[in-house]
């Protein structure tokens, strides 16, 4: 038996890709690393130019699909990032990222960015995932 970690590159039909040189995930075992995912899809079309709550539901469809084509789901997400171009919009971005993950509840970040690769664009995620981080328990801490 071979000690080895077998590491998948995957791909989508995303034309940036190849010119960057990335994947559209990584999967090392039973964890899946998404890469930053636009509301842009496969023939670079921006899907809801400038509307942060709709971007960020076709990111996450997006997102939802790359894992669910490697036998993971929202479930196992267990940290997001967020990248946006206006931070006054926040409540728009977490509107939809709560309706994707309200119980799931991964660690994530918010963080404002001055712009993304095209202008129409507001919002870019990225997502870690394991396979079987069901939620088993809570605490609460506090600081």
């Amino acid at each position: 038996m071979s000690d080895e970690i077998v590491r998948t590159n995957i791909f989508s039909r995303s034309p940036l890709e190849p010119l960057r040189g990335y994947s559209r995930a990584v999967q090392v075992g039973d964890h899946l690393f998404v890469s930053g995912t636009t509301a842009m899809n496969f023939k670079g079309e921006v899907v809801a130019p400038g509307d942060a709550y709709e971007q960020t539901k076709a990111v996450l469809v997006a997102i939802r699909t790359v894992l669910t084509s490697r036998g993971f789901s929202l479930e196992d997400v267990v940290r997001t990032r967020l990248f946006v171009t206006n931070i006054a919009k926040w409540e728009d971005y977490a509107r939809a990222h709560r309706e994707f993950f309200g119980t799931v509840r991964p660690a994530s970040s918010m963080v404002q960015v001055v712009k993304l690769v095209d202008p129409r664009l507001v919002v870019e995620l990225e997502v870690d995932a394991i396979r079987g981080a069901t939620m088993q328990d809570t605490a609460s801490i506090e600081y």
